[in-house]
């Protein structure tokens, strides 16, 4: 274990979070992609602690339950009373009971822009300086609410005073404490044992072991880091701030990494999207989860791409994809809907006003517009009419429709599944198709039509309609009836 290995990592996540108002932990509220504590323990597993625990508190099984399902590696200490940072960390101490020596960091769950450069810096600076503890200071052009750093005439830390506890002096400081701190672990639980709840709280505040420390005669130095590094959440607007930073912190990446954005300040994405060099996302776009965007797609305007991959040279535009599948080359939009399960082969086209759920499009298909796809398996170099409705629902169970390469699917076709087009088969436009299409056969399912003479005259005399079809018969000199007096079914078919 090198020096700047800790031998243990303390999140505090206990507290309850009146500000956010949330029915929510306020550590599991989410930006860019994963929660404030996923944020922190992210950033904290590469220093490569023993042990990394959690000390949790206030609608506790939310945050267990978390941390479970997104496999951290930490244990979860609780805190059944909410006493303090300083009472947090010693019972998180107490779980770590076997740890005696080495080196704890401590941080709250609730400042996601920290980075493990940071932690790592911090490290350092507390073992170059050997201090009995080193903590992480900011300067704020606004520091209301935080707590202050008060310095000895030398520069070394002399104590930290919450606001609610500082003289009007001390409010006037700038520099102040991150909640973030480096400890030598044996100095650390002395600490912890003296400190009291002699404060506006009543509280046991971990603040306080600087001042002990300091009482001592220790060491305690510091390490200054950017002020929008250590933003901690405790409102919806600081919520809001810290999303806008990430989501610049994110978009900077990709740019740097030969990514094409349009407009970085109305482009959002998360941390799991991966996008190669050479796309291009224009502005108003949104990616989130595990979107995959390879080189050469454009992808936006006015796109919302969620757990979608989208291939080399593929055009989406003004649409919503979710864990669809895009191949190279596709075109996809203007407004259309991906829905999950769906896979488009190389060059096929999803286009204006489709919708496609657990759908395959083979290579070189199109759905162009106006349609319905799902649970369908589309062959190679097919079109689908405008209009068609992949009919899968019998309101109790899905069924699947199969159309063969080379098949040609008319305008207004309702395929009511389970049904199969074979290769080559065309279905007529207006058909409704109950069976299956044999390959090179076409597939009629309509009624024959047949023309009411006169019936606009009869149905609707002296209307705009009438007019202008007598008009054309007299300017075409058609034989065609325009005898008001012909007779016509009141309930003919093509009637009302």
């Amino acid at each position: 274990m090198t020096d700047n290995v800790p031998a243990a990592v303390v999140v505090l996540a206990a507290g309850e979070g009146k500000r956010m108002k949330s029915e929510l932990a306020k550590v599991l509220h989410n930006i860019c992609g994963r929660s404030l504590l996923e944020h922190v323990l992210v950033a904290a597993a590469p220093v490569g602690a023993k042990e990394t625990l959690v000390v949790v508190g206030h609608l506790r099984d939310q945050v267990i339950h978390h941390l479970h399902d997104s496999d951290q590696e930490a244990a979860t200490v609780v805190q059944e009373q909410q006493n303090g940072t300083g009472h947090a960390t010693r019972i998180a101490l107490d779980a770590a009971g076997a740890i005696d020596e080495g080196t704890v960091v401590v941080l709250p769950g609730d400042v996601p822009l920290i980075t493990t450069a940071t932690l790592q810096s911090l490290l350092t600076r507390h073992n170059e300086t050997n201090a009995a503890a080193t903590l992480l200071t900011s300067e704020l052009d606004d520091p209301t609410g935080y707590g202050r750093v008060v310095r000895t005439a030398d520069g070394h830390v002399a104590a930290i005073v919450e606001e609610r506890d500082a003289t009007d002096a001390v409010r006037q400081l700038r520099e102040v404490g991150t909640s973030i701190y480096a400890f030598d672990i044996g100095k650390l639980r002395a600490a912890l044992s003296r400190v009291t709840t002699d404060n506006a709280q009543g509280e046991e505040y971990l603040t306080d072991v600087i001042g002990l420390l300091v009482g001592d005669g220790e060491v305690v130095s510091a390490m200054s880091a950017s002020a929008t590094e250590t933003l901690g959440v405790n409102d919806r607007a600081q919520l809001a701030l810290v999303r806008r930073t990430m989501r610049d912190r994110i978009v900077a990446h990709w740019m740097s990494e030969g990514v094409t954005i349009i407009d970085p300040q109305t482009t959002w994405m998360g941390v799991r999207v991966k996008i190669a060099a050479d796309a291009t996302i224009h502005q108003n776009t949104q990616l989130h989860g595990a979107t995959t965007i390879e080189k050469f797609a454009n992808v936006g305007p006015d796109c919302t791409l969620r757990n979608t991959y989208v291939g080399e040279g593929a055009t989406v535009i003004s649409s919503h994809c979710v864990s669809a599948e895009i191949g190279e080359d596709a075109k996809v939009g203007p407004f259309a809907y991906l829905r999950p399960g769906t896979k488009l082969g190389r060059g096929a086209k999803a286009g204006a006003f489709t919708e496609l759920k657990n759908a395959t499009v083979g290579e070189d298909s199109k759905v162009p517009h106006l349609s319905y796809v799902g649970d369908a398996e589309i062959g190679e170099r097919v079109n689908i009419g405008a209009a068609t409705v992949f009919v899968n629902y019998d309101g109790t169970e899905k069924h699947m429709t199969k159309v063969g390469d080379d098949a040609r699917i008319g305008s207004d076709t309702m395929l009511v599944a389970p049904v199969s087009v074979g290769d080559g088969a065309y279905t007529a436009a207006g058909s409704v198709i109950t069976e299956d299409v044999p390959p090179g056969a076409m597939g009629v399912g309509r009624a024959r039509q047949r023309n009411v003479e006169g019936w606009v005259q009869k149905r609707r005399p002296g209307s705009p309609s009438a007019r202008a079809a007598r008009k054309a018969v007299e300017e075409s000199g058609s034989a065609a009836t325009m005898d008001e007096t012909s007779p016509v079914d009141p309930h003919d078919e093509a009637g009302e």
